[in-house]
Protein backbone atom coordinates (compact mmCIF):
# COMPACT_ATOMS: atom_id res chain seq x y z
CA UNK A 1 0.00 0.00 0.00
CA UNK A 2 1.30 3.29 -0.66
CA UNK A 3 0.20 6.44 1.09
CA UNK A 4 -2.50 8.55 -0.54
CA UNK A 5 -3.25 11.85 -0.27
CA UNK A 6 -4.40 13.18 3.04
CA UNK A 7 -8.13 14.59 3.27
CA UNK A 8 -8.24 14.97 6.88
CA UNK A 9 -12.07 13.90 8.76
CA UNK A 10 -11.20 12.22 12.08
CA UNK A 11 -14.79 12.37 13.09
CA UNK A 12 -15.69 10.47 10.58
CA UNK A 13 -13.24 9.65 8.13
CA UNK A 14 -12.90 9.43 4.28
CA UNK A 15 -11.38 6.46 2.28
CA UNK A 16 -8.16 8.64 1.98
CA UNK A 17 -8.17 9.81 5.32
CA UNK A 18 -8.46 6.02 6.60
CA UNK A 19 -6.18 4.79 4.16
CA UNK A 20 -3.09 7.04 5.23
CA UNK A 21 -3.65 6.40 9.00
CA UNK A 22 -3.80 2.44 8.37
CA UNK A 23 -0.40 2.97 6.17
CA UNK A 24 1.04 5.28 8.76
CA UNK A 25 -0.18 2.71 11.83
CA UNK A 26 1.76 0.00 10.01
CA UNK A 27 4.92 1.37 11.01
CA UNK A 28 4.24 1.93 15.09
CA UNK A 29 6.84 -1.20 15.66
CA UNK A 30 9.53 0.73 15.05
CA UNK A 31 8.43 3.29 18.01
CA UNK A 32 8.52 0.02 20.56
CA UNK A 33 12.36 -0.06 19.63
CA UNK A 34 12.24 2.49 22.83
CA UNK A 35 10.90 -0.50 25.08
CA UNK A 36 13.98 -2.47 24.30
CA UNK A 37 16.30 0.68 25.13
CA UNK A 38 14.50 1.75 28.10
CA UNK A 39 13.63 -0.65 31.18
CA UNK A 40 11.01 1.90 32.26
CA UNK A 41 7.37 1.19 32.46
CA UNK A 42 5.57 3.38 34.69
CA UNK A 43 2.43 1.64 35.40
CA UNK A 44 1.01 -2.42 36.70
CA UNK A 45 4.05 -4.26 38.34
CA UNK A 46 6.65 -1.13 37.54
CA UNK A 47 4.65 1.57 38.67
CA UNK A 48 6.45 4.38 40.31
CA UNK A 49 5.59 7.47 42.73
CA UNK A 50 5.29 10.40 40.85
CA UNK A 51 2.98 13.43 41.04
CA UNK A 52 2.17 12.74 37.44
CA UNK A 53 0.68 9.40 38.36
CA UNK A 54 -3.30 8.54 37.04
CA UNK A 55 -5.65 6.65 39.76
CA UNK A 56 -5.19 2.92 38.30
CA UNK A 57 -9.04 1.71 37.48
CA UNK A 58 -10.38 5.24 36.16
CA UNK A 59 -7.03 6.00 34.18
CA UNK A 60 -7.28 2.87 32.75
CA UNK A 61 -10.65 3.05 31.74
CA UNK A 62 -10.51 6.53 30.22
CA UNK A 63 -7.50 5.09 28.14
CA UNK A 64 -9.26 2.39 26.87
CA UNK A 65 -13.10 2.94 26.57
CA UNK A 66 -12.05 5.26 23.29
CA UNK A 67 -11.89 1.91 21.31
CA UNK A 68 -15.27 1.22 22.45
CA UNK A 69 -17.01 4.35 21.31
CA UNK A 70 -15.15 5.09 18.41
CA UNK A 71 -15.72 1.28 16.96
CA UNK A 72 -19.40 1.69 18.15
CA UNK A 73 -19.52 5.17 16.59
CA UNK A 74 -18.31 4.26 13.20
CA UNK A 75 -20.24 0.73 12.42
CA UNK A 76 -23.22 2.89 13.23
CA UNK A 77 -22.34 5.92 11.88
CA UNK A 78 -20.55 5.39 8.68
CA UNK A 79 -21.62 2.83 6.71
CA UNK A 80 -24.83 5.30 6.11
CA UNK A 81 -21.97 8.22 4.96
CA UNK A 82 -20.90 6.19 2.79
CA UNK A 83 -24.34 5.30 0.83
CA UNK A 84 -24.21 2.14 2.36
CA UNK A 85 -27.81 0.24 3.85
CA UNK A 86 -27.04 -3.02 5.10
CA UNK A 87 -23.11 -4.44 6.18
CA UNK A 88 -23.09 -7.85 5.82
CA UNK A 89 -23.53 -10.37 9.08
CA UNK A 90 -19.67 -11.09 8.97
CA UNK A 91 -18.98 -7.19 10.25
CA UNK A 92 -21.19 -7.32 12.43
CA UNK A 93 -20.03 -10.14 13.88
CA UNK A 94 -16.34 -8.36 13.84
CA UNK A 95 -17.51 -5.04 15.53
CA UNK A 96 -19.12 -7.48 18.26
CA UNK A 97 -15.72 -9.46 18.95
CA UNK A 98 -14.41 -5.97 19.15
CA UNK A 99 -16.81 -4.17 21.11
CA UNK A 100 -16.88 -7.58 23.56
CA UNK A 101 -13.18 -7.60 23.79
CA UNK A 102 -13.43 -3.71 25.38
CA UNK A 103 -16.43 -3.75 27.17
CA UNK A 104 -14.53 -6.57 29.36
CA UNK A 105 -10.73 -4.51 29.24
CA UNK A 106 -12.14 -0.63 29.37
CA UNK A 107 -15.39 -1.64 31.68
CA UNK A 108 -15.88 -4.38 33.12
CA UNK A 109 -12.34 -5.24 34.55
CA UNK A 110 -10.92 -1.53 35.62
CA UNK A 111 -14.31 -0.61 37.37
CA UNK A 112 -15.89 -4.00 38.53
CA UNK A 113 -13.69 -6.26 39.03
CA UNK A 114 -10.13 -5.48 40.16
CA UNK A 115 -10.19 -5.05 43.34
CA UNK A 116 -7.55 -2.25 42.71
CA UNK A 117 -5.27 -1.07 40.54
CA UNK A 118 -1.62 0.47 40.57
CA UNK A 119 -1.38 4.25 39.32
CA UNK A 120 -0.55 4.67 35.86
CA UNK A 121 2.03 7.48 34.83
CA UNK A 122 0.50 9.97 32.38
CA UNK A 123 2.75 9.02 29.86
CA UNK A 124 1.66 5.57 29.66
CA UNK A 125 -1.89 7.28 29.18
CA UNK A 126 -1.30 9.08 26.20
CA UNK A 127 0.57 6.26 24.29
CA UNK A 128 -2.47 3.85 25.04
CA UNK A 129 -4.70 6.84 24.09
CA UNK A 130 -2.99 6.90 21.21
CA UNK A 131 -2.80 3.46 20.26
CA UNK A 132 -6.55 2.90 20.56
CA UNK A 133 -7.62 5.73 18.30
CA UNK A 134 -5.53 4.79 15.62
CA UNK A 135 -6.44 0.85 16.19
CA UNK A 136 -10.26 1.67 16.35
CA UNK A 137 -10.16 4.12 13.41
CA UNK A 138 -8.09 1.61 11.11
CA UNK A 139 -10.26 -1.51 11.86
CA UNK A 140 -13.54 0.55 12.19
CA UNK A 141 -12.82 2.14 9.10
CA UNK A 142 -12.34 -1.21 7.62
CA UNK A 143 -15.17 -2.78 9.14
CA UNK A 144 -17.92 0.16 8.52
CA UNK A 145 -17.35 1.01 5.08
CA UNK A 146 -13.93 0.32 3.60
CA UNK A 147 -13.47 -3.40 3.65
CA UNK A 148 -15.93 -5.82 2.40
CA UNK A 149 -19.40 -4.26 2.83
CA UNK A 150 -21.36 -6.61 0.68
CA UNK A 151 -21.97 -10.57 1.12
CA UNK A 152 -20.51 -11.06 -2.48
CA UNK A 153 -17.17 -9.66 -1.51
CA UNK A 154 -17.63 -12.66 1.44
CA UNK A 155 -18.29 -15.18 -0.61
CA UNK A 156 -14.62 -16.83 -0.44
CA UNK A 157 -14.71 -17.39 2.77
CA UNK A 158 -16.60 -20.51 4.33
CA UNK A 159 -18.32 -20.83 6.82
CA UNK A 160 -16.03 -23.76 8.43
CA UNK A 161 -13.23 -21.09 8.47
CA UNK A 162 -15.29 -18.01 10.00
CA UNK A 163 -16.63 -20.66 12.94
CA UNK A 164 -12.65 -21.76 13.45
CA UNK A 165 -11.71 -18.67 13.50
CA UNK A 166 -14.15 -17.48 15.72
CA UNK A 167 -13.70 -20.21 18.26
CA UNK A 168 -10.06 -19.41 18.23
CA UNK A 169 -10.97 -15.54 18.93
CA UNK A 170 -13.27 -17.22 21.42
CA UNK A 171 -10.74 -19.21 23.51
CA UNK A 172 -8.12 -16.23 23.19
CA UNK A 173 -10.70 -14.58 24.96
CA UNK A 174 -11.64 -16.88 28.12
CA UNK A 175 -8.02 -17.42 28.74
CA UNK A 176 -7.44 -13.55 28.45
CA UNK A 177 -10.41 -13.69 31.15
CA UNK A 178 -9.10 -16.40 33.10
CA UNK A 179 -5.32 -15.05 33.83
CA UNK A 180 -6.78 -12.03 34.33
CA UNK A 181 -8.76 -13.47 36.79
CA UNK A 182 -5.77 -15.05 38.72
CA UNK A 183 -3.87 -11.94 39.08
CA UNK A 184 -7.08 -10.93 40.49
CA UNK A 185 -7.67 -13.38 43.16
CA UNK A 186 -4.15 -12.42 44.50
CA UNK A 187 -5.28 -9.00 45.59
CA UNK A 188 -8.70 -10.62 47.12
CA UNK A 189 -6.80 -12.82 48.75
CA UNK A 190 -4.51 -9.86 50.19
CA UNK A 191 -8.24 -8.03 51.03
CA UNK A 192 -9.62 -10.94 52.77
CA UNK A 193 -6.72 -11.22 55.42
CA UNK A 194 -6.40 -7.68 56.13
CA UNK A 195 -10.57 -7.65 56.71
CA UNK A 196 -9.71 -10.02 58.81
CA UNK A 197 -7.13 -8.51 60.86
CA UNK A 198 -9.79 -5.30 61.16
CA UNK A 199 -12.22 -7.89 62.36
CA UNK A 200 -9.45 -9.14 64.82
CA UNK A 201 -9.15 -5.52 66.53
CA UNK A 202 -5.96 -4.59 64.11
CA UNK A 203 -6.55 -0.91 63.05
CA UNK A 204 -3.32 -0.41 60.71
CA UNK A 205 -4.84 0.24 56.78
CA UNK A 206 -2.45 -0.98 54.13
CA UNK A 207 -3.18 -0.59 50.37
CA UNK A 208 -3.50 -3.83 48.67
CA UNK A 209 -3.00 -1.77 45.49
CA UNK A 210 0.82 -3.01 45.56
CA UNK A 211 0.40 -6.66 46.80
CA UNK A 212 2.08 -9.15 44.38
CA UNK A 213 2.39 -12.75 44.50
CA UNK A 214 3.88 -15.80 42.73
CA UNK A 215 0.98 -16.89 40.48
CA UNK A 216 0.39 -20.44 39.78
CA UNK A 217 -2.59 -21.62 38.31
CA UNK A 218 -3.78 -22.50 34.66
CA UNK A 219 -0.26 -21.45 32.05
CA UNK A 220 0.88 -19.39 35.27
CA UNK A 221 2.55 -22.63 36.28
CA UNK A 222 4.75 -22.67 32.55
CA UNK A 223 5.06 -18.92 31.75
CA UNK A 224 4.70 -15.40 33.15
CA UNK A 225 2.41 -13.78 30.39
CA UNK A 226 -0.46 -15.82 29.52
CA UNK A 227 -3.24 -13.50 29.35
CA UNK A 228 -0.60 -11.39 26.88
CA UNK A 229 -0.09 -14.82 25.02
CA UNK A 230 -4.00 -15.29 25.46
CA UNK A 231 -4.47 -12.04 24.08
CA UNK A 232 -2.54 -12.54 20.78
CA UNK A 233 -4.17 -15.60 19.74
CA UNK A 234 -7.62 -13.42 20.20
CA UNK A 235 -6.40 -11.14 17.72
CA UNK A 236 -5.30 -13.93 15.35
CA UNK A 237 -8.76 -15.34 15.43
CA UNK A 238 -9.99 -11.92 14.65
CA UNK A 239 -7.55 -11.65 12.09
CA UNK A 240 -8.12 -15.30 10.09
CA UNK A 241 -12.00 -14.16 10.59
CA UNK A 242 -11.15 -11.29 8.36
CA UNK A 243 -8.94 -12.66 6.44
CA UNK A 244 -5.18 -13.13 5.79
CA UNK A 245 -4.93 -9.75 3.70
CA UNK A 246 -6.79 -7.71 6.13
CA UNK A 247 -4.19 -5.25 7.04
CA UNK A 248 -6.13 -3.61 9.77
CA UNK A 249 -6.25 -6.50 11.72
CA UNK A 250 -2.81 -8.12 10.82
CA UNK A 251 -1.27 -4.66 11.99
CA UNK A 252 -3.23 -5.01 15.29
CA UNK A 253 -1.92 -8.31 15.94
CA UNK A 254 1.64 -7.17 15.28
CA UNK A 255 1.54 -3.81 16.96
CA UNK A 256 0.30 -5.94 19.95
CA UNK A 257 3.08 -7.90 19.63
CA UNK A 258 5.34 -5.83 19.18
CA UNK A 259 4.86 -3.28 22.55
CA UNK A 260 3.49 -6.53 24.68
CA UNK A 261 6.34 -8.51 23.98
CA UNK A 262 9.36 -6.21 25.70
CA UNK A 263 6.78 -5.59 28.54
CA UNK A 264 6.91 -9.12 29.36
CA UNK A 265 10.39 -9.69 29.08
CA UNK A 266 10.67 -6.74 30.95
CA UNK A 267 8.19 -8.09 33.57
CA UNK A 268 10.28 -11.68 33.84
CA UNK A 269 12.93 -9.20 35.19
CA UNK A 270 10.79 -7.65 37.65
CA UNK A 271 9.57 -11.55 38.73
CA UNK A 272 13.44 -12.21 38.76
CA UNK A 273 14.39 -9.41 40.68
CA UNK A 274 11.48 -9.42 43.23
CA UNK A 275 10.97 -13.65 43.97
CA UNK A 276 14.27 -14.49 43.22
CA UNK A 277 15.37 -16.80 39.93
CA UNK A 278 14.82 -20.25 42.22
CA UNK A 279 11.10 -19.61 42.66
CA UNK A 280 10.56 -18.01 39.04
CA UNK A 281 12.01 -21.10 37.71
CA UNK A 282 12.19 -22.36 34.20
CA UNK A 283 8.89 -19.88 33.54
CA UNK A 284 9.37 -17.74 30.40
CA UNK A 285 7.94 -14.86 29.62
CA UNK A 286 5.41 -16.05 27.08
CA UNK A 287 7.14 -18.99 26.08
CA UNK A 288 8.38 -22.38 28.17
CA UNK A 289 11.78 -22.15 29.98
CA UNK A 290 12.59 -18.49 27.50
Amino acid sequence: MTPPPAHLNWLLPSRQTWALLTYCWQFFPLLTTIQWLVDWYPQGKTSVNSRFNLPGSWGWAAMEIPSLVIMSYLILILPRENGIENLPWQNWVMATMFIIHYLNRAVLSPLFLNPSMSPLHVIVYIAGLLFNVSNSISLGGWLAAYGPVTPEQWSKRSTGVLVASASVWAAGLASNIYHDDVLRDIRRHAARKQKARSDNGDTEKKSIAKVYEMPEKGLFSVILYPHFVSEWFEWLGFWAFAGWGCSPARTYLLNEIATMLPRALQGKRWYVKKFGREKVGNRGAVLPGL
